[in-house]
């Protein structure tokens, strides 16, 4: 599925401001309804390394209210983190009624980084499905707006988006070992992601594929594709018709 996607997706920069603006503008209003209809919202942002993940998270937020949203990124459990069920520190992320939070990756990461590493065994991985699962019907079932995007890049434009970073001191950090490790493992990283979205695309958390080539494509179709489902919701709260942004990326 992923192999087949067209990845030349793009945008000028032209097309970008002029879109841009207005976009904002709505998912500002959309948070501030969100927020007086006690609607919570969990927005998960996966991908490969270098695929843009950050600065779209930066951007997406730049223009909310700072009080009614949080972005939470995740990194490998704690030592005492590992003492409880392993869902249990995300339960304690979940967003509250009325507020948006951002995932910068989230708990797929034990189906995709703790697989291939070889960190989870085969038994923890598959089963962890399930509980992936039923964590996202429980949410949804309390009311919750799940969305999950997928960042995808090919190995090639990791390649040369990981040379550049490499160029200059103040942006080499940010390849890391792991990222080192995901770009020499993309073959089977693909596979884990692949099972990954067939196993856990569900109506009320459905996956959104991002072709991420282009940086200004890749964050026009994340802002309009969450103004869709926040409008969506909020229709089926309200029953109300509302608009949707003329012209979203295929």
């Amino acid at each position: 599925m992923l192999e087949q996607l067209n990845l030349d997706q793009a945008l000028t920069k032209a097309e970008y401001q002029e879109r841009l603006p207005e976009l904002e503008e709505r998912l500002y209003e959309l948070q501030h309804r969100v927020f007086n209809a006690g609607i919570p919202v969990a927005i998960v942002f996966e991908g490969w390394a270098a695929a843009g993940k950050g600065t779209t998270i930066n951007l997406f937020v730049a223009q909310l209210d700072p009080r009614g949203f949080r972005v939470i990124p995740i990194l490998p459990p704690r030592t005492f983190e590992t003492k409880y069920p392993w869902l249990w520190r995300f339960w304690l992320k979940i967003p509250a009624r009325g507020q948006i939070v951002v995932f910068d990756t989230s708990w797929y990461r034990l189906v995709l980084i703790d697989r291939i590493k070889g960190t989870a065994s085969k038994r923890t991985w598959l089963s962890a499905y399930q509980d992936i699962t039923e964590f996202e019907e429980q949410l949804a079932a309390d009311g919750a707006v799940i969305i999950k995007f997928w960042l995808h890049i090919s190995k090639a434009e990791q390649a040369r988006r990981f040379k550049k970073l490499l160029k200059t001191r103040l942006t080499a950090w940010q390849v890391t070992e792991e990222d080192a490790a995901q770009h020499k493992a993309y073959d089977d990283y693909l596979i884990a992601v692949e099972e990954m979205m067939a196993r856990t695309d569900r109506y009320h958390a459905p996956w959104i594929i991002v072709e991420a080539t282009n940086r200004y494509y890749t964050r026009i179709k994340v802002f309009e594709k969450t103004i869709r489902a926040l409008e969506a919701r909020l229709s089926a709260a309200n029953g109300e018709l509302l608009s949707l942004p003329a012209s979203e990326p295929a």
